[in-house]
C-alpha cells in the first residue's frame, strides 16, 4: 500500500529531536575526566531540558509534536509547515474503519467538514466515496495505532491506543479515563496515561504549584524508585503529601537526588483530586487549616521558642505583682527572688544556666534550664542550700480537679515523691522518668510530672503545621490525615532552637533533609550517622547538624546515649546531684550521677554503668546502678516488714 507523503512545494526534512542527546550519550561513554565533566553535564542538562519543551503543531491532526514524538517532518524553506513522521506516512487507503465496511480514500478537498467519529472540523481527512463516511487523520492515526511516541522509560516505541479507555496509569498508579499508550512489540503490559506519557523530564515545582511548593534545584522525572533506593535513602516521604511510595517501586516518581527532595508524580503537577488537599511542612509550601481560630482561643502552638520556654512558664507567667519573698512547700527554707537585676535583694547574683560557658541551672520544679529571671533561690545562705525554682513553677495550684489525663479523681501536687528511692518516679503519660514536682492520684496512684499535667488534648506542631493533633495515648494524631502522629514527649520537649559549642550560630529543628546537602548526615556531637527524614537540629550556615538528645544533652550537661530515634534525651526530666548516705553498701557519701565510660561495671550487677543512672564514690571507685540500689533498698525495706510481724505476732 502507498503511501500519501502529503504533497509540498518544497522539500520536507526529516528531523530527529533526540540526534543531540544520543551524541552526548556516545560522549559521556568515552568521558573519562570525572569531576569536571560533572560541571560540564549540568550545563548540558540544561540545553537539554529547552531542547525537551520543543513544541510545534502537526500541519496534517492539528495535535501538537513533542520531543516525545521524536522525528517529525519539517519544510526546508518554510518556518511554519511541520508534521508528524506517522502523520507524513500515512496510507493512502486504509480498510476496517468505515461502518459500513467500505475502504476509505485519503481526501484534502480544501474545506473544513466535521469528522464523524470525534466530530472535530478538518480539512485534511479521509473519505469512503460510497456512504460519504468521514474521518479526520488524527483519528484514523490512532485506529491504525500509528501515532508513536519514543519514550524513555522504555526501549521500543510506545502506540496510542485505539479508543479511550477508563484504566489505572501504570506511571501514576491513578485511575484515568482518556487515551493510553502501551507497547505492542514486547510482553510490557504497561498502559501509560498519555498525560504521565508527556510529563516533562525536568520540571521547577514552584511552575508547576504556583509557588505553593518550591524547590531550588529542577526535579528529574525517574521512571522507578526500587526499594533498595528508598532504603538507601532512609525511606523518605514525598515532600508535598507526606506520604510513602508505593511499596514496589514501579511507579515514576519526580525527585532531586542531590537534596533528597521526592515527590509523587500528582503532587508535583498539582493533578490531584480536589478532595485530596495538598498537605505540606515549614519551607515546603502551605496547608489549608481544618480548625478556626476564634473555636481556639487558648490553643497551643508547639514546638517552644527555645529550651528555657516550657508550657509552665507559658500558662503561669507573669510581670507584675512579684512577691519578693514566700514559703513553698516544696523547701524547708524560706525563698527569696532574684531576677539578676541590681535591685535584687541578694547581695551575690545566680549565675544563669549558660551551656556555651558550661555553667547549669536547673529548676527544682519543672527541671527546664534556667537562662533568665524571675527566679526563686533559698534565703538562708548559711545552709549552702542549692535550692532554685522558676516564680511561675511558685504558682502551681495544690489539686487538679477533671484533669483530662485523669478524670476520675482528683490530681495532688506532689514537690517530691518520697515513697520512690531518691524521688524518682516514671511519668505515667510520657513516661519518662523524673524527680521534680509531679501530680499524683492517691487512689490510683497514678503520677505524671507537672508539664505533662498541663498538656491539653489538642495541641498544632510545626511539624505538622494548621491541623490540629489530638492526645491518643503517648502522642498526638492528625485526624484529617490519618498516618501523621508525633509522641508528645517529643513535641513537648524539643524547642524550635538550640545553642552548642560546636556551632556559634542557633540551631533550628528541620523536618526534612536541606538543600544542597549533597553529603551524608552525621550528627557533630556523636558523630553517628541520622535519617534526616526525623527531626533534627541544624545550622545552614556552618552545615552542621545534631540530635535533638544530642543537643538536649549538651543543653542540661549529661552525657548523650546511644539510640534509634535519639529525639528526647532518656535524662531530660532528672536533676542530677544530691548525696547519698547507706554505711550498709559503702563507707563514703554517694552522689546521684549519670554513668559514664570510665566509671566502669556496676559493683552489685556488673553491668556497664554508663548512659544509666548511678550513685557514685568520688573518693574511690565504687559505683552501683540507681535501679539495682532502689530494689536492694526495696527488699530491704519487705525484710524489715517481716520481722516486725514476726516480733508482734
Amino acid at each position: 500500500m502507498e503511501k500519501i507523503m502529503l504533497k509540498h512545494k518544497h522539500p520536507l526534512n526529516l528531523i530527529d529531536l533526540w540526534s543531540e542527546q544520543l551524541q552526548r550519550k556516545e560522549e559521556r561513554e568515552e568521558d573519562e575526566e570525572g569531576n569536571e565533566y560533572e560541571e560540564d553535564e549540568e550545563v548540558n542538562e540544561d540545553e537539554l531540558v529547552a531542547k525537551q519543551d520543543f513544541q510545534c503543531l502537526c500541519f496534517l491532526c492539528h495535535e501538537e509534536i513533542s520531543w516525545f514524538h521524536r522525528y517529525y517532518y519539517s519544510c526546508s524553506q518554510c518556518g511554519y509547515y511541520t508534521i508528524h513522521k506517522f502523520c507524513a506516512e500515512l496510507p493512502d487507503r486504509v480498510e476496517d474503519i468505515c461502518e459500513a465496511g467500505h475502504t476509505l480514500v485519503f481526501y484534502q478537498p480544501g474545506y473544513n467538514s466535521n469528522c464523524d467519529i470525534c466530530g472535530r472540523l478538518s480539512k485534511i481527512r479521509y473519505r469512503c466515496p460510497d456512504c460519504y463516511y468521514y474521518v479526520d487523520a488524527n483519528c484514523v492515526t490512532k485506529r491504525l495505532q500509528k501515532n508513536i511516541i519514543y519514550h524513555p522509560s522504555h526501549k521500543h516505541p510506545l502506540v496510542c491506543m485505539p479508543k479511550e479507555l477508563l484504566y489505572e496509569c501504570d506511571a501514576c498508579g491513578k485511575e484515568h479515563k482518556g487515551m493510553f499508550y502501551h507497547c505492542p512489540s514486547c510482553a510490557w503490559s504497561n498502559l501509560i496515561h498519555s498525560h504521565c506519557a508527556f510529563l516533562p523530564t525536568k520540571l521547577q515545582i514552584q511552575r508547576t504549584t504556583n509557588d505553593i511548593f518550591s524547590h531550588i534545584h529542577p526535579l528529574t522525572l525517574a521512571y522507578s524508585f526500587p526499594y533498595k533506593d528508598r532504603m538507601s535513602k532512609s525511606s523518605p516521604q514525598c515532600r508535598v503529601c507526606l506520604q510513602r511510595f508505593y511499596k514496589h517501586g514501579k511507579r515514576w516518581i519526580y525527585k532531586c537526588d542531590k537534596c533528597r527532595y521526592y515527590t509523587h508524580l500528582d503532587c508535583a503537577t498539582s493533578r490531584k483530586e480536589p478532595f485530596m488537599s495538598i498537605l505540606t511542612s515549614p519551607g515546603t509550601g502551605k496547608m489549608n487549616k481544618n480548625y478556626e481560630d476564634a473555636e481556639y482561643p487558648n490553643l497551643l502552638h508547639l514546638p517552644f521558642p527555645d529550651p528555657s520556654y516550657s508550657l509552665l512558664k507559658h500558662l503561669f507567667f507573669k510581670e507584675d505583682g512579684l512577691e519578693v519573698t514566700k514559703t513553698h512547700i516544696s523547701h524547708q527554707h524560706p525563698l527569696i527572688l532574684d531576677d539578676a537585676r541590681p535591685t535584687s535583694s541578694r547581695i551575690k547574683s545566680i549565675s544563669f544556666h549558660n551551656p556555651m560557658k558550661r555553667i547549669q541551672l536547673l529548676c527544682d520544679g519543672c527541671l527546664r534550664p534556667i537562662m533568665s529571671g524571675p527566679v526563686y533561690v533559698c534565703a538562708n545562705e548559711e545552709e549552702h542550700c542549692n535550692f532554685v525554682l522558676h516564680e511561675w513553677c511558685s504558682r502551681l495550684p495544690t489539686e487538679l480537679k477533671d484533669n483530662p489525663h485523669h478524670p476520675k479523681h482528683p490530681l495532688i501536687f506532689r514537690s517530691k515523691i518520697l515513697e520512690r528511692f531518691f524521688g524518682v518516679f516514671y511519668c505515667d503519660l510520657c513516661e519518662l522518668p523524673c524527680n521534680g514536682f509531679a501530680y499524683c492520684c492517691a487512689i490510683c496512684n497514678y503520677k505524671i510530672d507537672v508539664n505533662c499535667a498541663f498538656l491539653p488534648k489538642e495541641i498544632t506542631h510545626n511539624r505538622h503545621p494548621n491541623h490540629l493533633l489530638l492526645l491518643e495515648g503517648d502522642s498526638f494524631i492528625c485526624h484529617t490525615c490519618d498516618e501523621f502522629r508525633i509522641p508528645l514527649k517529643q513535641a513537648l520537649l524539643i524547642p524550635e532552637k538550640t545553642t552548642h559549642m560546636c556551632d556559634k550560630h542557633p540551631m533550628k529543628l528541620s523536618y526534612f533533609p536541606i538543600e544542597n546537602h549533597k553529603s551524608e548526615y552525621f550528627c557533630e556531637i556523636c558523630e553517628e550517622e541520622f535519617n534526616p527524614e526525623s527531626t533534627f537540629y541544624h545550622c545552614r550556615e556552618c552545615m552542621q547538624s545534631i540530635h535533638p538528645a544530642c543537643a538536649a544533652a549538651s543543653i542540661i550537661q549529661y552525657e548523650t546515649y546511644p539510640s534509634y530515634e535519639k529525639q528526647v534525651h532518656k535524662f531530660v526530666n532528672v536533676k542530677f546531684g544530691g548525696t547519698y548516705d547507706n554505711i550498709k553498701i559503702h563507707p563514703h557519701p554517694l552522689s546521684f550521677e549519670q554513668g559514664i565510660a570510665s566509671d566502669g561495671e556496676c559493683t552489685k550487677c556488673q553491668d556497664t554503668l554508663q548512659y544509666e543512672m548511678i550513685f557514685r564514690c568520688s573518693n574511690c571507685k565504687f559505683a552501683i546502678h540507681y535501679d539495682c540500689e532502689a530494689s536492694e533498698k526495696k527488699e530491704r525495706g519487705r525484710e524489715r516488714e517481716r520481722i516486725m510481724r514476726f516480733i508482734f505476732m
